[in-house]
């Protein structure tokens, strides 16, 4: 019921081409969660909900940043878009009442990533870099990836993210940075073991 709900609220509310993207990383997500042992009806749920407020231009994503009592820090405040999931998952809050944590927080973090990601977490990010239809340099790579060594592939799609930005000029969000750092730590640890 949940899930119906949420497909026919994003099918009204978002682009075509989100609302295709949107499903695709609903298909990957739901088979990364097979692979990796999560709850495959919360992963899709949560890839469903995860551009919700992608659409959004600057001032309703800072509006919206007010009604919520979220407060952007520098990075989302010269690039509003980096806020869509933080307010993506307050609405998903609000509007479909969910309140749990493995489905709230990967579409609060799917764009930025963040220290201790969790499974959920990353699934959903990488799922949202190698849905169906993305097509860019090292996709095919970054896919296998994904199906092999989840946290290898966040790790590359962090680097590719931070690469991208710093090749626009805009400045890195300190999660990305932080989430990329933790994975190269716990990486360590594991190889000293």
């Amino acid at each position: 019921m949940l899930k119906e709900q949420i497909e026919g609220y994003i099918k009204r509310s978002l682009t075509d081409l989100r609302y295709r993207h949107t499903l695709g990383v609903a298909q990957t997500a739901v088979t990364l969660a097979g692979v990796y042992g999560v709850d495959g009806a919360k992963a899709e749920v949560a890839a469903l909900l995860h551009d919700i407020a992608r659409d959004f231009d600057d001032a309703l994503l800072l509006e919206m940043c007010h009604k919520y009592g979220i407060a952007p820090d520098e990075p989302e405040i010269a690039v509003p878009a980096l806020l869509h999931g933080r307010v993506g998952a307050e609405i998903a809050a609000e509007r479909f009442h969910i309140s749990d944590s493995e489905i709230l927080d990967p579409v609060r973090y799917h764009t930025t990533g963040r220290k201790n990601m969790t499974l959920p977490d990353k699934i959903l990010f990488i799922a949202d870099m190698i849905e169906p239809g993305r097509d860019f340099p090292g996709i095919a790579e970054l896919r296998e990836a994904a199906f092999k060594d989840l946290d290898r592939a966040v790790l590359e799609g962090l680097n590719s993210t931070i690469i991208y930005v710093i090749q626009r000029g805009m400045a890195i969000h300190p999660a990305s940075i932080e989430a990329r750092n933790d994975l190269i730590r716990k990486n360590m640890e594991l190889r000293m073991l």
